[in-house]
């Protein structure tokens, strides 16, 4: 009996979640990675990984995270929804919002962007990346179209 070898190497959604909730919290914190690994008795590339969800946190690893960060385990499944529910098939865009988190920029706009207490301002900004957004899609179609030609 042979195995099918080629299965699905993305992370599981449930494990990227908590590498962004980590790194969430630790970020609010303005804690470093080379802190948070020390005191969990790890390497910085370590909480890199997991952060990432290229490793899985073990439970064990999760409660010194946990403790590290001064929260509480359940604090990095907020926002998974219920386990008991049917998956609805998709991933609500999450996987895009995970990916973006995980960027510099985004996790700085994501801690930025709250703090502008003007709706009106938050509303402006928002049409304006939707804008380049618009532009940048645009500008790739031409650039693809003239290319076939």
């Amino acid at each position: 009996m042979t195995k099918d070898l080629d299965f699905d190497r993305s992370p599981n959604p449930v494990d990227r979640h908590v590498g962004l909730r980590i790194r969430l919290r630790r970020k609010e914190l303005g804690v470093s990675q080379e802190k948070l690994a020390d005191s969990i008795g790890l390497t910085f590339q370590q909480v890199q990984k997991y952060e990432r969800a290229a490793n899985r946190v073990s439970a064990s690893k999760l409660w010194e995270v946990a403790r590290a960060l001064k929260t509480s385990i359940a604090y990095f499944y907020e926002g998974l929804g219920d386990p008991a529910q049917k998956p609805n098939g998709g991933d609500d865009g999450r996987d895009t919002v995970h990916d973006f988190l995980l960027t510099p920029e985004g996790m700085e706009l994501a801690t930025l962007f709250p703090r502008i207490r003007r709706a009106r301002v938050r509303r402006r900004l928002l049409d304006l990346v939707r804008t380049m957004a618009e532009d940048s899609e645009a500008d790739l179609e031409e650039t693809e179209s003239v290319e076939e030609v």
